[in-house]
C-alpha cells in the first residue's frame, strides 16, 4: 500500500476483538476518515430498515433475497463512492471483498481469544458471561454466513488479509502500530 496515493485500509473484525477502536484509532493517526457502522444510515434511510434489520438481511441467503440483493448492492455502492474520493479506513462492511479491486488497499484481520472477546463485550454492553457469549456466538454465525453466501470465502481465511493481528496481551494502541510498522 502506498500512503502517498489514495488508498483503503479495510479491517475485519471479531466482535469483542477492539478491531472498531483500532480501526478509529488509526484512521486518527493517518488523518483519514474512518467509516464503520455510521456508513449504514443512508441504507437505513433508503430501506426504511433499521441497522438490526440489514445485518440479519445479511446473514440470511434463504429468505428476503431480493430485498438483501439490494441492500448489498446500494453499500458496495457507498463504499466504492467513498474509496473513489478519498484515502480511508472502513470497519466492517465486508470491505476487505468489496474493495479488491482497489489497486491500493490493506485488508487486516483483527481477532482474539473468545476470552478476551467475552470480557469486552461484559463490559462494552453490560451483559453477563453467558449474554456476552451468546451474543459472540449470534454475530459471528451471521457474519460468516454472510460472508460464505455472498463472498464464497471464509472471513477467518488468513488468504484474504495482508496482516493479522491477534489482540491478546495488546492494547488497541499497540495494535496500530504494528499496522503503522507494517505500512511503513
Amino acid at each position: 500500500m502506498n500512503k502517498n496515493d489514495r488508498f483503503v485500509i479495510t479491517i475485519n473484525r471479531e466482535l469483542g476483538s477492539g478491531g472498531r477502536t483500532v480501526g478509529r484509532i488509526l484512521a486518527e493517526k493517518l488523518g483519514v476518515p474512518y467509516y464503520d457502522k455510521a456508513l449504514t444510515k443512508p441504507l437505513e434511510e433508503k430501506f426504511d430498515l433499521t441497522l438490526d434489520q440489514i445485518e440479519k438481511l445479511k446473514g440470511n441467503n434463504r429468505s428476503w433475497w431480493e430485498e438483501i440483493k439490494r441492500v448489498l448492492k446500494a453499500e458496495k455502492e457507498i463504499l466504492h463512492s467513498i474509496a473513489n474520493e478519498e484515502s480511508c479506513v472502513i470497519a466492517g462492511r465486508s470491505a476487505f471483498f468489496v474493495m479488491n479491486d482497489n489497486h491500493n488497499r490493506l485488508n487486516i484481520l483483527i481477532q482474539a481469544s473468545m476470552d478476551h472477546r467475552v470480557k469486552r463485550v461484559m463490559a462494552k454492553q453490560g451483559l453477563s458471561e453467558k449474554e456476552a457469549k451468546k451474543v459472540i456466538k449470534e454475530v459471528d454465525e451471521t457474519r460468516e454466513e454472510y460472508m460464505k453466501n455472498n463472498a464464497h470465502t471464509s472471513r477467518y481465511d488468513t488468504r484474504n488479509y495482508d496482516l493479522v493481528i491477534s489482540m491478546d496481551g495488546k492494547t488497541e494502541e499497540e495494535a496500530v502500530n504494528v499496522i503503522l510498522a507494517f505500512i511503513g
